[in-house]
């Protein structure tokens, strides 16, 4: 039976992979024109970013090598968010077992999709703060490299390229435009 999403009408859907993190999907459709049409999506496990911010305006940024792109990347803190996980939890989590830091203060802020044409997946941003330095325990597929910097620094990264991950610059640009005092 045919169901809508927004202008489009799905005709039929077949699943082509699915597993614990990602499902792929194609659908045969009628676009919005009328005519007929295929389209593929991606949906992922919701996320988690953060940025551990320390009072000196200092911030903690994660180096390590990411397999689909096949080099590394400098990012915030991210991580999948599991079922019937908190999304506060989950950063929770992720913070202490990729850099080993506690954070007192989480601040939500907001969501990020890392792609809305394709892709289904959103991040929660959050900003973490008054730190507790403890020992990561990373998972068997992370090799992660703490950096350790000015606020600023990281925004220039972002400015310059050097950090291209899309939840981590909208992160860092949020965290530089909003008000944070220590």
């Amino acid at each position: 039976m045919a169901q809508k999403n927004g202008h489009w009408t799905i005709k039929e859907t077949k699943e082509k992979y699915h597993n614990s993190f990602i499902n792929v999907r194609e659908d045969q459709v009628l676009q919005p024109d009328g005519q007929p049409g295929m389209y593929a999506t991606v949906k992922m496990k919701s996320g988690v970013a953060v940025l551990p911010i320390d009072s000196d305006r200092n911030v903690y940024l994660v180096r390590q090598f990411r397999y689909a792109l096949g080099q590394e990347s400098i990012e915030v803190v991210c991580g999948a968010v599991e079922k019937d996980e908190p999304h506060q939890k989950a950063a929770e989590r992720e913070l202490e077992e990729e850099i080993g830091i506690k954070a007192s203060e989480l601040i939500n802020l907001g969501v990020v999709d890392l792609d809305t044409s394709i892709v289904s997946c959103s991040m929660q941003l959050f900003l973490a703060k008054q730190l507790i330095k403890t020992e990561a325990n990373q998972e068997g597929t992370e090799t992660i490299k703490t950096l350790h910097l000015p606020l600023e620094k990281a925004m220039q990264m972002v400015m310059d390229s050097t950090i291209t991950h899309a939840a981590s610059c909208v992160l860092i640009l949020k965290a530089c435009q909003g008000n944070i005092n220590h």
